[in-house]
């Protein structure tokens, strides 16, 4: 049961991608449809290295993302995060699988240098996770889509624009700390995390190189801490944006750089965005 959590927390944190923007203005904001697929047989070991699941293992994941944002006054916006998963993992032993609603996210984001009368993009986030997706530590012919308890991070923000070139870089970084899991005692260990991207336009067609990962202490059981259980992972994610109706189209592929103990390989990804600003 301990390597099922790992391999489903491994597909559920490796498909949590937002889009950074300034911060808001009051009135204005955008939302967001992201789609994840993974179809893999192989994971990031302890030590690193790629290796085929145990027994015969194959993961495959469908999750998808609804984000929205929305501006207040004072440099303040706020975000919300809504999930979706449809898991599968079957091995030797049994195939497991379920569907269902994720957990939920919500953040506040402000920007203090704005305060002080700066133009320079920086804010800082912060915010929490409430575990909405179904848990049950003891359904062994389940995935569970959620983790069954709270996070809390705070991550701090900084973008630049190339203007007039059609180039820019943003970038977060920032720390996640976790609740015990008091249903099955498991502690999943808190978490550095961080993303990088460069972006900019040709023509109608846009692209966007980004780097995402994150860095997680050991979990354990019990209050009992387990050396080896740590889970990183580092991926590389490259996507084409075109303008489709009233929005923006997003498509490309999330590869799998590094990581221990979570699934290996490449996932695809499509996302829809949308802008709005309030009437004048």
């Amino acid at each position: 049961m301990r390597l099922l959590a790992l391999v489903a927390a491994g597909i559920l944190g490796s498909v949590q991608g937002t889009r950074g923007q300034w911060v808001e203005q009051p009135g204005n904001g955008w939302i967001a449809l992201a789609m994840y697929h993974q179809d893999t047989r192989e994971r990031f070991g302890t030590g690193g290295d790629v290796e085929a699941l145990l027994a015969e293992g194959h993961a495959v994941a469908t999750s998808s993302f609804l984000t929205t944002a929305v501006g207040f006054g004072g440099g303040v916006d706020l975000w919300s995060q809504l999930s979706f998963h449809r898991l599968r993992y079957d091995d030797a032993a049994a195939d497991r699988s379920s569907a269902g609603i994720g957990d939920l996210k919500l953040w506040l984001r402000a920007a203090p240098l704005k305060w002080l009368g700066s133009s320079v993009p920086f804010a800082v986030r912060a915010g929490f996770k409430l575990p909405l997706g179904d848990f049950d530590d003891v359904a062994a012919d389940e995935v569970p889509v959620g983790d069954g308890q709270r996070d809390w991070e705070v991550l701090a923000e900084l973008g630049h624009s190339f203007w007039p070139r059609s180039v820019y870089v943003s970038g977060w970084v920032g720390y996640r700390w976790r609740e015990e899991n008091t249903e099955s005692m498991r502690d999943f260990g808190n978490e550095v995390f961080y993303y990088a991207q460069i972006g900019g336009q040709l023509g109608r067609l846009g692209y966007k190189l980004a780097i995402d990962g994150w860095n997680g202490a050991a979990s354990g059981t019990g209050g009992v801490v387990s050396p080896g259980f740590e889970r990183d992972l580092v991926q590389f994610l490259p996507t084409l944006l075109y303008d489709v109706g009233v929005g923006q189209v997003e498509a490309g592929v999330r590869f799998a750089l590094g990581g221990r103990n979570v699934t290996a390989g490449r996932s695809l990804v499509f996302k829809y965005f949308k802008k709005w600003e309030r009437s004048r």
